[in-house]
């Protein structure tokens, strides 16, 4: 059957079992799942389930945050599971699974990686050049480029994607992004500038395009 709670659409499944008590859990798809005893009406349930409405929603909300990251968490090259718990005050790491409280907390701390990492990169990567300009570095979600230099205003763009991507990847998409400073095109002088810095450009290009 289908319920409306509190403006959300939610299907409602009933197992019938043996058991004493009636369980309420959500599954992959959203289903809210009632386990309960043959005797328990449908009526009965329905009337439990509006009782405590703000709980099932808040159920339903967790079931939703834990489908949208079921898949997995790409992080600098590495694929993790992802566990919320809300009694989690930090996100972390351990084996094959990253730990947040809720989905908000684990967007924040993305967010934290790629300031933090493609800071460090970006300040690694100057010491391949010399005499480079001083210019703004900034993050944002592109769909077709991995990066941009604005040589008019100084500026480098990269694509806050490049965090799920392994380092060396990262590296060679800011130094491609410096090297524009001395050359503004694809020339073969860029290419030979780039392969100073990044010896297996080629290498990494391959794998961005996959």
């Amino acid at each position: 059957m289908e319920l409306n709670i509190k403006d959300y659409n939610i299907y409602v499944e009933i197992i019938y079992k043996n058991n004493k008590n009636i369980y309420f859990r959500f599954n992959e798809n959203g289903v809210l799942i009632v386990t309960c005893h043959k005797k328990v009406s449908k009526e009965e349930i329905k009337s439990l389930i509006f009782k405590n409405e703000d709980a099932i929603i808040k159920m339903y909300q967790k079931a939703v945050e834990r489908k949208k990251y079921n898949e997995s968490y790409h992080l600098l090259g590495k694929t993790y599971n992802v566990e919320f718990n809300e009694s989690i005050d930090n996100v972390y790491i351990n084996g094959d699974f990253i730990y947040a409280k809720n989905e908000d907390d684990l967007n924040k701390f993305t967010e934290e990686e790629i300031n933090r990492v493609f800071n460090e990169e970006v300040s690694i990567c100057k010491n391949c050049f010399n005499n480079l300009p001083e210019f703004t570095l900034k993050f944002r979600q592109m769909k077709t480029r991995w990066g941009v230099c604005n040589r008019r205003d100084n500026i480098i763009t990269l694509n806050k994607e490049l965090i799920k991507k392994e380092v060396w990847l990262l590296d060679y998409v800011i130094i491609h992004e410096m090297a524009h400073f001395y050359e503004g095109n694809h020339s073969k002088k860029f290419w030979n500038i780039v392969s100073l810095a990044c010896p297996n450009y080629k290498e990494a290009r391959k794998e961005l395009r996959k």
